[in-house]
C-alpha cells in the first residue's frame, strides 16, 4: 500500500508569476500554443497533487518564451519543520549535471581544443578499459551518448568506491567487464561522464568543478548553484532535506558526497536558477540574455539524436539520447529532457522546442509526480484537452506499488526457516577480493554477529542477518541504503572460498527496496588467504 507520510495542513506556496508572454505562431497544424494565463490556478493544483502524493517539499519552474511564467515552492524543506520550500531553495539535481558536463565540453569545442570524435586516450593516457580495442577507440561522443557499454557501478542507493578519488574511480573501470559490446546500444554510465570531466579538467589545467562555476553558473547568473555539497555556504539554511520511504514511512535521510563522480550527478541548484539553464536552451540554442554563449553547431549536437533507445512496440515513435539529454515526445511533440535521481531528490526537467517552453520539477523524495505536473503544464500551455494526471499517476504508482510488495512478500515467503550455515562464523571471518570491487572484509561486530566492510573505507559497512543456508542479507548501516543479498562457498580444504555478492544496479521500486530487482550484478569475492 501507499504509506508515504502526508504533511498537516496547507503550507501556501511561494511564488513570482511574471507578465503573461505572447502566443506562439501555429506551424504544421499545431495547435497554438497558449499565453501564461492559461496557467492560472496552477499552484493550488500542484499544492493539491503534492499532498496526494505525501511529498514534503518541491519547488517549479516554467520558461515560456523566454519569459519565466511561473516559479513557485511548495510544502516544507524537511517534513518535520516549518521552513517553507521557495524558489531559491537548493536541491540536489542528480543526473541533470550531465547536460552541464556536456556543455562544459562544448565550450571547448566551440574554442577549437576539443573535438566530439578526439579519442579519450588522446587527453587522458591512462584511461583503461578492460579490451584493449576499445580502450583505443572510445570518443568523446561515445562517452557523452551512453555508447561505451560499460554499465552502471554507482548512482541512486549505490555507491562504487565512495571515499575514493575520481581518477581512482576511473582507473578501477580496466577491470569491469562490460555489459553490451561497444558502440552496439544506449548503457547508461555514470562513470564514463566522469571521464569526460576528467577530460575537459586535463584540457584547461582547471578541475571540472571550477569550469562549470566559470562557464556556466557565472554568465547565467545561477547565483545559488554549486557542485558538492560541501560547497554548502555556512549558515545557509535554505537547503532542501531528502527524505525515502523505508519499511512503510517516509524518513529524512542524510545527504551523501557523490564528488567521486561529479561530472555526472552533483550538482545542487534552484529553481531560481534552473530556469535560467533552460532559457539557454530554448528559443535560439546558446543565447541567454541576448549573448551568444555557445555556437549553433555545439547546441544542435547536444539537442541531436546520437543513439536509438527502446522502445514499447514499433508503433512508438522513436526515442533517442543525445549529449546529455534524452529526445522523448508527448502528444506529438518532441520532447528534449533528462532526469535526476540521487538520495531522496528527483528532478525532472523537459523542454517542448515547438512551444518554446521548459519546465523543470524537484523533489525531496522518489516520487512520480513530477510527470503529472510537466504533462499538465504542457497540455494549458497546447491548448491540449484536460487530464487528471494527477489522479492517473497516483492510481498507476499504488497498483505498481502493490505489485513490487507482492514479489518481495513472494521472496521472502521462500525463505526456508530451522536451516544452519554450513561455515561458521569464525570460518567466515577475514578478507575477500575482486579486482573491480577491491578488498572485502568480513568482521565479528559488537552484537554477537558478522559485518561486511567494502571499499576498504571505513563507511561502507553492512551487518550480516542469516537468510538460510548459506545465503546472508546485508543491511546497510546506513539504513536508506538498505539491504543486499549474499552467500558463501566452500574451498577446497572445507573452508570458505568466496563470497558471492548481488550488486542491485536499479530496484523495481526503491520506495518497496533494494529487492525484487532485474537489473543486477552478481559478483564474486574471492577469499584471501591469511597471511
Amino acid at each position: 500500500m501507499f504509506a508515504a507520510k502526508s504533511l498537516p495542513g496547507l503550507l501556501l506556496p511561494l511564488i513570482l508569476l511574471l507578465p503573461a508572454c505572447s502566443a506562439l505562431a501555429a506551424s504544421d497544424g499545431r495547435p497554438d500554443s497558449r499565453p501564461a494565463s492559461s496557467l492560472e490556478g496552477l499552484a493550488e493544483t500542484i499544492e493539491a497533487g503534492r499532498e496526494r502524493f505525501g511529498i514534503p517539499g518541491m519547488a517549479v519552474g516554467v520558461v515560456h518564451d523566454d519569459a519565466v511564467i511561473h516559479l513557485a515552492g511548495y510544502g516544507r524543506l524537511h517534513q518535520d519543520r516549518d521552513r517553507a520550500v521557495d524558489p531559491d531553495t537548493l536541491f540536489g539535481v542528480a543526473s541533470i549535471t550531465k547536460a552541464m558536463t556536456a556543455a562544459v565540453l562544448a565550450s571547448l569545442v566551440d574554442a577549437g581544443e576539443l573535438g566530439w570524435d578526439d579519442r579519450v586516450v588522446d587527453h587522458l593516457p591512462w584511461f583503461r578499459l578492460k579490451d584493449p580495442c576499445v580502450t583505443r577507440e572510445v570518443r568523446i561522443r561515445d562517452l557523452l551518448s551512453h555508447q561505451v557499454g560499460v554499465g552502471r557501478m554507482t548512482g541512486n542507493r549505490l555507491q562504487f568506491m565512495p571515499q575514493a578519488s575520481r581518477e581512482a574511480v576511473i582507473r578501477q573501470m580496466r577491470y569491469h567487464r562490460p555489459e553490451a559490446p561497444f558502440r552496439s546500444r544506449y548503457v547508461y554510465s555514470n562513470v564514463m561522464y566522469s571521464v569526460a570531466g576528467e577530460v575537459a579538467a586535463a584540457i584547461t589545467g582547471q578541475t571540472w568543478e571550477e569550469l562549470v562555476h566559470e562557464r556556466l553558473f557565472s554568465p547565467l547568473n545561477m547565483n545559488r548553484s554549486n557542485t558538492s555539497i560541501t560547497e554548502f555556504a555556512a549558515g545557509d539554511t535554505n537547503i532542501a532535506y531528502p527524505h525515502q520511504e523505508i519499511d512503510g514511512e517516509l524518513v529524512t535521510i542524510e545527504r551523501r558526497n557523490f564528488d567521486n563522480v561529479a561530472p555526472a550527478a552533483s550538482v545542487n541548484a534552484s529553481v531560481q536558477d534552473m530556469v535560467q539553464w533552460l532559457r539557454l536552451q530554448l528559443g535560439e540554442p546558446g543565447v541567454y540574455a541576448g549573448q551568444r554563449l555557445f555556437s549553433e553547431e555545439v547546441m544542435a549536437q547536444m539537442h541531436s539524436p546520437q543513439v536509438v533507445l527502446d522502445r514499447s512496440d514499433r508503433t512508438e515513435p522513436v526515442r533517442a539520447y543525445g549529449l546529455g539529454w534524452s529526445m522523448n515526445h508527448y502528444q506529438g511533440f518532441q520532447l528534449l529532457q533528462h532526469g535526476g535521481a540521487t538520495d531522496g531528490f528527483n528532478t525532472l526537467l523537459v523542454m517542448v522546442p515547438e512551444l518554446d517552453l521548459g519546465i523543470v520539477v524537484v523533489t525531496n523524495t522518489f516520487e512520480t509526480y513530477r510527470t503529472a505536473v510537466v504533462n499538465t503544464i504542457i497540455d494549458r500551455i497546447a491548448d491540449l484537452p484536460e487530464t487528471d494526471w494527477t489522479a492517473d499517476l497516483h492510481d498507476e504508482y499504488r497498483e505498481r506499488y502493490a505489485e513490487v510488495q507482492a514479489e518481495r512478500q513472494a521472496i521472502h515467503e521462500q525463505r526456508q526457516t530451522g536451516t544452519k550455515p554450513s561455515l561458521t562464523s569464525a570460518q567466515l571471518i577475514g578478507e575477500y577480493h575482486d579486482d573491480l570491487y577491491g578488498t572485502a572484509r568480513v568482521f565479528a561486530n559488537d552484537h554477537d554477529g558478522l559485518s561486511v566492510e567494502f571499499f576498504e573505507d571505513g563507511h561502507t559497512l553492512l551487518d550480516l542477518e542469516h537468510w538460510h543456508h548459506d545465503t546472508w542479507r546485508a543491511r546497510y548501516r546506513n539504513q536508506a541504503q538498505r539491504e543486499k543479498f549474499m552467500y558463501f562457498t566452500r574451498a577446497a580444504d572445507g573452508g570458505a572460498g568466496a563470497m558471492e555478492v548481488r550488486w542491485t544496479l536499479r530496484p523495481e521500486l526503491l520506495q518497496v527496496g533494494l529487492y525484487p530487482a532485474s537489473y543486477y550484478r552478481d559478483v564474486r569475492f574471492r577469499r584471501v588467504a591469511p597471511e
